[in-house]
């Protein structure tokens, strides 16, 4: 066994351990606490609510600990058990040695399915196990299955050109061919971001101008007086799926447009929901897209250099147990390999973005209400079953927004 073979065990091994661990502390941190709401949501959150928002998220970690454990197999089982190398002598089988980018398409392709497959069976107790013993899945199967044929096929309308540029790139590299990869990849998610809000989103879910109400007055009244244009305010039809409540902009400059949950609309009054508008405006004007933007393009500009000098190492293959050296073998390498060597850096990300939602609530609060939007926060939190007592060492690597207790403080520490 080679010392690249017994780097990359000892790197899942490590990964997973770390992850199961990170698993275990969130379970035993939200059960410590099921029995007692604490004080700063004392008035607001019963301990039935909060009982349950702990019994949902241990089940949640059981879900993710089983989860990544199959996951971890079904890494080994491709690559030092010869998954890639079967797959791809498969996808030789249906075309030929003489048409590599068609092959190497087959096989990423098979790879997918592959894996979509071994996550099927979590993806449907996710939805119609968990999700439905909390009374959060509205879901029927029939819709499950018409999601999950629409997101395959868009899937695969959308990662075939960028797929079949980037192994055309890696079959003809040279010095530079890593840069012009960059910046298709740059362009390519660019287009979709203009592209989304316009013609996928509408694939699965309805979006309607929201009518004439109070809270319509507040929203347009907030977006006047931040200055702020945007093409419209839109309710997206979310209760036909979840209970789960949601708030998001799409789009750029002129096509900016606001969706709102119509579940977000029941749950709030006029005054938190202009509160919870005011916190997304605050992302835009405090330029935290373009910070984000600037900081994926950095790191993929990194990470595709990398792919193309690890194509051209032998040992990348050979250490991985992959006989096939090529485009196709290698992108499927990289992107199974690499989220094991991302894990230290995401509290780095976690971090950044807790600062820019401590902002956004910063602005939220100077051009609304603080106490609305903390209001807002709790009766989101409430609704959603989200714990209010996370594992501070969990929540450092999986919570992109800060914990309740933290965010909460941070409003009230501006609304004096």
């Amino acid at each position: 066994m080679s010392d690249i073979t017994l780097a990359f065990l000892a790197l899942v091994l490590c990964n997973l351990v770390i992850r199961l661990w990170l698993y275990r502390r969130q379970s035993a941190s939200v059960q410590h606490h099921r029995d007692q709401v604490p004080d700063a949501f004392s008035t607001a959150i019963g301990l039935a609510d909060h009982q349950k928002a702990a019994d949902y998220t241990v089940g949640k970690m059981q879900l993710g600990q089983m989860q990544l454990c199959v996951e971890t197999i079904w890494l080994l089982a491709l690559t030092l058990g010869g998954g890639i190398n079967s797959l791809y002598s498969w996808a030789l089988d249906l075309t030929s040695a003489n048409t590599p980018l068609l092959t190497g398409l087959i096989f990423l392709a098979m790879l997918g399915f592959a894996s979509g497959v071994i996550d099927l069976p979590f993806a449907i107790y996710r939805q119609f196990g968990l999700e439905a013993r909390f009374g959060f899945n509205r879901m029927t199967p029939a819709l499950f299955v018409t999601d999950l044929m629409r997101s395959t096929l868009v899937g695969a309308f959308i990662a075939l050109p960028i797929l079949s540029l980037l192994l055309w790139l890696l079959q003809n590299a040279g010095p530079t061919t890593w840069l012009w990869a960059w910046l298709a990849w740059m362009g390519f998610n660019a287009l979709l971001l203009f592209l989304y809000p316009v013609l996928i989103a509408p694939l699965f879910n309805k979006f309607t101008p929201m009518p004439d109400s109070a809270h319509k007055a507040k929203l347009d009244a907030l977006l006047n007086r931040c200055h702020f244009h945007a093409s419209g305010l839109f309710v997206m039809d979310g209760s036909r799926r979840s209970a789960h409540a949601n708030a998001y902009f799409t789009g750029f400059g002129r096509h900016r447009r606001i969706v709102l949950f119509d579940t977000l609309i029941n749950q709030l009054t006029p005054d938190q929901l202009e509160a919870v508008l005011a916190h997304e405006i605050g992302h835009y004007k405090r330029q935290h897209l373009p910070k984000r933007l600037l900081t994926m393009s950095i790191i993929s500009l990194a990470l595709l250099w990398a792919l193309f000098q690890l194509f051209e190492a032998p040992w990348f293959y050979q250490g991985l147990g992959v006989q096939y050296a090529n485009p196709a073998t290698a992108l499927a390498l990289f992107s199974l390999a690499m989220p094991l060597c991302l894990l230290p850096l995401t509290p780095l990300s976690n971090a950044l973005s807790r600062k820019h939602e401590y902002e956004a609530d910063a602005y939220a609060a100077e051009t609304s209400q603080a106490h609305a939007l903390i209001h807002a926060l709790v009766t989101m939190y409430r609704e959603n079953a989200a714990t209010l007592t996370p594992d501070s060492l969990y929540s450092l690597f999986h919570d992109s927004h800060p914990p309740a207790a933290l965010r909460i403080a941070h409003l009230e520490s501006t609304n004096h």
